[in-house]
């Protein structure tokens, strides 16, 4: 199965690599369920770890197919072929899933695809806050000064950073990134419990954070 955002290209094949049937249907759960009927009972499906795979895989297990998904960096090969069409990486991933050859990435369960939302999720604002310093701190280099606390961006740090004395572009350069810290941090308190309490419900999930080596070893996203 070749996924993609509005339609997908379905390939049947048998075991012994006879190609049956080729159809491309709208990405609706009602299309897909159609035509793995017509495969019948169990069929083993393969599909690339791509955009809206959790939707395709959901509902191939639901209609009893045996869901396996590639990992996108084992099969990249696909994209440096002199002729590219979705019919022939459909076939390609059933090729690799009938010998036995096929690069597999972790079919996460749903509970644990909820928790990586909000982890992923708060990966990013963190990443911005951390670019705001960073950035805040090339202000001061730039104009020459030093702030004498430890912690610039503690309460006390932002409200002396505020009365440091910047001009011009430094300024409004500075008293922007400072609201962008001020803003995640007031919203941080309210969720981060949240997304830490369903975390901690996942058995290994559990055994990663009591061993550095296995959190090192666990299954890729």
């Amino acid at each position: 199965m070749d996924l993609h955002r509005n339609r997908s290209v379905l390939l049947r094949m048998t075991p012994q690599g006879e190609r049956l049937e080729r159809m491309r249907i709208d990405n609706s759960p009602a299309a897909l369920q159609a035509e793995i009927a017509k495969a019948g009972p169990h069929p083993q499906v393969v599909s690339e770890a791509t955009y809206s795979w959790y939707r395709a895989a959901d509902t191939l297990q639901e209609a009893g197919a045996e869901v396996h998904l590639a990992h996108p960096l084992g099969v990249k090969m696909f994209g440096y072929r002199r002729v590219k069409t979705d019919e022939r990486d459909a076939a390609d991933l059933a090729d690799l899933l009938r010998r036995g050859r096929l690069p597999q990435a972790w079919i996460a369960p749903r509970q644990t695809r909820q928790v990586r939302e909000l982890v992923r999720y708060r990966h990013k604002p963190v990443g911005m806050r951390t670019s705001a310093k960073e950035q805040i701190h090339a202000v001061l280099g730039k104009a020459g000064l030093h702030v004498p606390v430890t912690d610039v961006f503690d309460r006390g740090g932002r409200t002396r950073s505020a009365g440091i004395p910047l001009h011009g572009s430094y300024r409004v350069r500075a008293d922007s990134l400072l609201r962008l810290i001020a803003f995640p941090a007031a919203r941080w308190q309210r969720w981060t419990g949240s997304s830490r309490r369903p975390w901690r419900a996942i058995p290994a999930t559990a055994r990663c954070r009591r061993s550095p080596v296995s959190a090192r070893s666990s299954p890729p996203s």
